[in-house]
């Protein structure tokens, strides 16, 4: 036996998972659970749960600079600093270097990376909730881009075996727009967002709800709960919150099926002409810059929209000139996230003797209402909001002019009540909102960077308009003082939803994938992160993507043992 066929016996596994994050975890874990044997690639340095989150157990007085970075730091973090909260003392290692990972924009774009085991399922905001059957159809109603492929039912048991598995806790509302789910004891609304509910129940007709969140509120799979620490973006040791790292990884890993191999950043996948399928992956290890082939029946991309993108499109053959599975030319369009930034504040007064416990780490919701039922604007799809009300806390006292006992006294009291919510809206699919890869520039392992052009439309800045002064309503509605509207839209992607990429579509002429994720002319490389979305909707995706994943990796368990792949 000849070296090459040593190494290629070696390297040969049933399935290969690129990344760790939301989806990744997902898929590692379902394919090896099917018994397939799996190797799970991971770009950046590999996250153990508990002993590798740092500063998860500090306090801030243990954290240098206030939790903030010094200016030094801060130049490598220009970007990701962008959202203004991201990047601090106690996070910078979980966010990438704009320095070390660049990328280029013609119109504004806003990355915010991870590159680690576990991805951005360590550092997401958790909130969860399923996509509603009108979210599936309204691309066809409205003759938006293409019809997605599946429908609400085709996801409906997924989302309810996710949601079993992960745990999210919230609060059954019977809303068409926002489909209940299979939840845990929901967290409680504190006594301000209960008057802000019932005001705006009374004279609006809208529902607030507590968040959909991915955080226990009980002992769930092995998890403990909550602790309402709000520290979740450090990295949870109590496994409190749903992320890779504590659940779907450490399942995988359990069947003794899994191989976990980290720096290795996938440079392409191989093609076989002759066989008319992918074979495997070419990766770049990432700490030594030697090259690598692995090799696989089935490949799931779960490297996160942009990074699964750049990999198709730099998977270059005869067959596919501009990129795997790249017939339609959609390969790159079509880029999505939720527009957000946009919303009001105020203060409320008359609860000055209430109060509550812990940092809750979630906040209150309200779904969807504009352009439903033949409440229609002038724009198309809409928003919902993202809120939370509490009293102000020692912090206020930098700002007053008290000193000495005076000051003391000010802080034994808490301070007044203020009450904020900012809309998230959806973004609509467009052929000339696209990335792709520079013919000019590389990163430091010899990778194209990636190029952005993509901005906001018409129809988002329409929208934004309802969502400030409709935030503003209800706050007034509800009794608040002092309310201020806000609206800095900032670029796409300041959302962290990247989507739509590779979209799923009927027609190959039309769509990279197919109904169950499969690249249209590459039937066993799936693709089931958010690149996969064919619209957006308005809220949080990350819930879909996990449904998506999980039945999709038991789709090709299923076709892999009947020999179709």
């Amino acid at each position: 036996m000849n070296l090459n066929v040593k190494a290629k016996k070696k390297n040969t596994y049933d399935a290969i998972v690129v990344g760790t994050g939301i989806s990744g975890g997902w898929a590692a874990k379902e394919l090896t659970e099917n018994g397939l044997n799996t190797l799970v690639l991971e770009r950046g340095r590999d996250v153990k749960h508990i002993e590798d989150y740092p500063t998860a157990l500090k306090d801030p007085w243990e954290l240098p600079y206030a939790d903030r970075l010094t200016e030094e730091e801060a130049k490598h973090y220009k970007k990701q600093m962008r959202t203004g909260y991201t990047v601090r003392q106690s996070t910078k290692h979980w966010w990438v270097k704009d320095t070390d990972q660049p990328y280029k924009e013609v119109k504004r774009f806003d990355w915010m990376r991870g590159y680690h085991v576990g991805g951005r399922s360590i550092m997401w905001g958790r909130q969860s909730y399923r996509l509603s059957p009108m979210d599936f159809e309204a691309n066809l109603r409205e003759g938006i881009a293409i019809d997605w492929p599946i429908r609400y039912e085709d996801l409906a048991e997924w989302y309810d075996y996710i949601e079993g598995f992960a745990g999210i806790s919230g609060q059954p509302e019977g809303l068409p727009q926002l489909p209940d789910g299979n939840f845990l004891p929901p967290m409680e609304l504190n006594c301000v967002e209960q008057k802000l509910k019932e005001s705006i129940a009374d004279i609006f007709d809208r529902t607030l709800t507590i968040g959909r969140v991915a955080n226990l509120t009980q002992q769930h799979e092995g998890r403990g709960p909550c602790m309402f620490r709000n520290r979740c973006d450090r990295g949870c040791p109590y496994g409190g919150y749903f992320c890779s790292n504590s659940s779907t990884l450490p399942a995988a890993s359990a069947t003794g099926n899994m191989t976990l191999r980290p720096h290795s950043i996938v440079n392409s996948i191989i093609y076989d002409e002759d066989e008319g399928k992918a074979t495997g992956v070419r990766i770049i290890d990432a700490e030594t810059l030697e090259t690598e082939e692995f090799y696989a029946d089935v490949i799931f991309l779960n490297a996160s929209t942009m990074n699964s993108t750049m990999i198709m499109l730099n998977s270059k053959s005869d067959r596919f000139p501009n990129g795997l599975g790249n017939d339609s030319g959609e390969l790159g369009c079509n880029v999505m996230d939720h527009h957000l930034g946009v919303g009001a504040s105020g203060d409320i007064d008359g609860f000055e003797d209430r109060y509550y416990w812990g940092r809750r780490p979630n906040g209150f919701y309200i779904p969807r209402y504009r352009n439903l039922n033949g409440n229609n604007r002038e724009y198309i799809r809409g928003f919902g909001y993202q809120g939370s009300a509490s009293r102000e806390a020692w912090q206020r006292g930098v700002r007053e002019l008290a000193v000495g006992m005076e000051l003391k006294e000010l802080l034994r009291e808490p301070g007044s009540w203020t009450i904020g919510m900012g809309g998230f809206g959806e973004m609509l699919p467009n052929h000339d909102n696209k990335v792709y890869l520079s013919e000019t520039e590389t990163d430091k392992w010899g990778q194209p960077i990636l190029v952005f052009d993509v901005e906001f439309s018409d129809n988002t800045y329409r929208m934004r308009e309802d969502m400030k002064n409709d935030a503003a309503e209800m706050l007034e509605a509800a009794g608040a003082k002092n309310i201020e509207m806000f609206d800095d839209p900032g670029g796409p992607g300041l959302g962290i939803h990247e989507m739509g990429t590779a979209r799923m579509g009927r027609d190959p002429q039309t769509s990279v994938l197919n109904r169950w994720n499969q690249v249209h002319a590459v039937k066993n490389v799936f693709v089931t992160d958010g690149s996969c979305m064919t619209s957006a909707a308005c809220q949080n995706p990350s819930l879909t993507y996990m449904a998506l994943t999980a039945r999709a990796a038991n789709y090709a368990a299923d076709q892999l043992k009947k020999d179709n792949l």
